[in-house]
């Protein structure tokens, strides 16, 4: 298989989130990055996750509850644009999100740049310095490349005095491979 974005996703999350931190998980899809969040911030951490779907809010919850990371994980059936509501600003040191599709579930239902951009906004207010994020951008089928292409410009645009974005490419791969996004706020 070899690398993917998820797992450099991983890599990057886990060089970065210590136990005790607050995390957010800002598409909870079926809830493997909730998870991974939980393993890293321990009991003492927190970890917020958001999903629109309720198919994917219960999927994440018996996820959690099979991993016994109930006690750490608050999950939401609540829009990511939403997630200041739940949190303070500058008190999160890590969120991730997966732009696209449900793995699995309905195709025809896939994030969209409307409520993804403000979520990345919010996202932005909420990171404490030195946090980080992470955006795997799935795109082609169905979604098409609508939201790829508006994430992509906006992130071109995020302030670099104070934040360092890193979009990566599998440049070899044919198809739509997906592509991973590190941001950085500088401290």
């Amino acid at each position: 298989m070899g690398l993917n974005t998820l797992f450099l996703a991983h890599k990057f999350v886990s060089e970065h989130v210590r136990p005790g931190d607050l995390c957010i998980d800002a598409t909870a899809g079926k809830g493997r990055d909730t998870a991974f969040l939980c393993s890293l911030t321990g009991e003492n951490g927190k970890v917020l996750s958001f999903d629109i779907q309720p198919a994917a809010v219960e999927q994440t919850k018996a996820l959690l509850s099979e991993k016994g990371f109930d006690s750490i994980a608050d999950v939401f059936l609540d829009s990511h644009e939403n997630m200041e509501q739940y949190a303070a600003a500058e008190s999160v040191s890590c969120i991730m999100f997966n732009f696209g599709w449900l793995p699995g579930g309905d195709h025809k239902l896939f994030t969209r740049p409307e409520s993804s951009i403000p979520a990345i906004e919010a996202g932005l207010r909420l990171l404490k310095p030195g946090g980080i994020m992470s955006l795997c951008i799935y795109y082609g089928g169905e979604s098409g490349y609508e939201e790829r292409d508006a994430l992509l410009a906006y992130l071109a645009g995020i302030d670099n005095r104070k934040y360092t974005v890193i979009v990566n490419t599998f440049h070899n791969r044919t198809g739509d491979p997906p592509i991973p996004v590190f941001l950085y706020k500088e401290i």
